[in-house]
């Protein structure tokens, strides 16, 4: 039922302009980049998108550009969340279901709710859509880790079917893979440990890194899903150091470092996220160009 979400998702970042303006030339060749690279699904408006920035039209007009640009060509997530519930749930009425497959929603963050609270803010979100749900635990953004109890109560209700994970505890991820109902996602929410859960037994990643080597990144997933574990961790290898200089400086700063190095896009950001330093973009461009 849900295997058009196994492999790689790419977490797709927002183009800017110098201006600090939407560059959508610039997202459609991203997201034409990504797609000629063969991953499996795009995730629009996720935390890599700089969505926190984004007005609510910004938002509107960057959905419709890439639902067009897409055309239909690939399935799309979009992000929607935050720490009001009421204002999530009135967010995704607003969403035209048909142009997407499902929503990936975080853990709400500030409010460091209770494990109990979590669960009452995914149930209304639960009941307030008629798309699959994919839940996002990342405590190192969020200041809430949700247990793996937690993830496994929720995996019941009838619109969640997977969890991006990314809590950085391999055994609260194990846990839920051992547990989990059959048709329940497990999805990496690390570049880094995205191979490791997979010959886990996990369902794949929503990549940062990714949309940077397309083609690379997600064979590497392909391969590890199919058990030939040897090739595919000679692609992680291959990619280990870059994918440590995304993250140096902060996301999307050094994904946005690499797109312009091979040509996609500019790496403009907007306040208060700021480029790489030199030094790092000396390396990735090394990298890149090796």
């Amino acid at each position: 039922m849900n295997n058009f979400l196994k492999g790689t998702g790419i977490a797709l970042a927002t183009p800017f302009n110098k201006d600090g303006s939407i560059d959508y030339e610039g997202v459609t060749s991203l997201v034409n980049f990504c797609i000629d690279g063969n991953v499996e699904y795009l995730v629009v408006l996720g935390t890599t998108a700089e969505s926190a920035t984004l007005s609510k039209e910004e938002k509107k007009n960057l959905t419709a550009h890439i639902v067009k640009v897409n055309n239909k060509r690939l399935p799309l997530v979009i992000g929607v969340g935050g720490n009001n519930t009421s204002a999530v749930v009135d967010e995704i009425k607003e969403i035209n279901s048909p142009d997407f497959d499902a929503i990936l929603s975080v853990v709400p963050m500030y409010n460091k709710p209770s494990q109990e609270g979590i669960y009452r803010h995914y149930k209304a979100v639960n009941d307030s859509t008629p798309l699959p749900i994919i839940l996002y635990n990342v405590p190192s953004r969020t200041a809430t880790n949700m247990t793996a109890e937690t993830t496994l109560r929720l995996a019941q209700l009838d619109k969640i079917i997977g969890i991006k994970e990314a809590v950085g505890d391999f055994a609260q991820v194990l846990q839920i893979i051992k547990n989990r109902p059959s048709d329940f996602l497990v999805i990496s929410g690390e570049d880094t440990l995205a191979l490791p859960l997979v010959v886990a037994g996990g369902d794949g990643v929503i990549s940062v890194v990714g949309q940077g080597f397309p083609e690379l990144f997600s064979e590497m997933i392909r391969l590890g899903l199919s058990g030939e574990t040897k090739k595919a961790f000679d692609i992680l290898y291959k990619l280990l150091p870059v994918i440590n200089y995304a993250f140096e400086e902060g996301n999307p700063a050094g994904i946005k470092n690499i797109l312009k190095v091979k040509g996609v896009c500019e790496d403009h950001l907007r306040l208060p996220l700021i480029p790489v330093s030199d030094g790092l973009a000396k390396r990735i461009k090394e990298f890149v160009e090796d």
